[in-house]
């Protein structure tokens, strides 16, 4: 069965917050910044290549926070 854009999207954002939660239930504030920028760029590669577009990559993007990006650095650290 093929998945729509979205479904892949929605799935792959999943493995994303629960790798972006471990790294958080460990105290790695670094690793899961970098997590969720990675999220941002899997998920403009994965959008691209379903619509023909990968031609526009890489995307010159401004530095514009995603939702999860955002959720992470609110967190607090745990750090002392």
């Amino acid at each position: 069965m093929t998945r729509t854009l979205i479904e892949e999207l929605d799935a792959l954002h999943a493995t994303y917050v629960a790798a972006v939660n471990e790294a958080i239930e460990a105290d790695d504030q670094a690793s899961a910044e970098v997590l969720a920028l990675a999220y941002e760029d899997e998920a403009i590669q994965l959008m691209a290549e379903r619509e023909g577009l990968t031609h526009l990559l890489p995307l010159r993007r401004r530095p514009a926070d995603s939702r999860l990006r955002r959720i992470v650095r609110l967190l607090p650290s745990r750090a002392a």
